[in-house]
């Protein structure tokens, strides 16, 4: 176990004496930003699961094509609406017409 531990430090100690010799400071910000293959570190203070993490952003047409649907849904709901509206009218209109006939006569 002690030889595979030695093992495992030295990749370790190599690169931070490489690192250390030869690199600019732009390369040093770079590398302290990155985690195992350039996976960002997150940010303090903000913690989110992994589905949120990798969940899709819908583009600009989708985000227009879901508020077009919603406000077309709303338009047919109000559509049904005044058409019930119509009908009861168009039946009083007939009652009072009745109506008006019976006095008539």
């Amino acid at each position: 176990m002690r030889k595979i531990s030695e093992a495992w430090k030295k990749p370790f100690y190599m690169k931070i004496l490489i690192e250390g010799s030869t690199s600019t400071l732009e390369y040093k910000g770079w590398f302290n930003r990155r985690v195992n293959d350039n996976v960002p570190r997150p940010i303090l203070g903000v913690t989110r699961s992994l589905e949120e993490s990798l969940r899709v952003i819908p583009s600009e047409l989708e985000v227009m094509k879901q508020e077009f649907e919603r406000r077309n849904s709303e338009l047919e709901k109000r559509i049904e609406k005044l058409e019930e509206e119509k009908m009861c009218l168009s039946l009083d209109i007939d009652v009072q017409k009745m109506e008006v006939e019976n006095v008539k006569k």
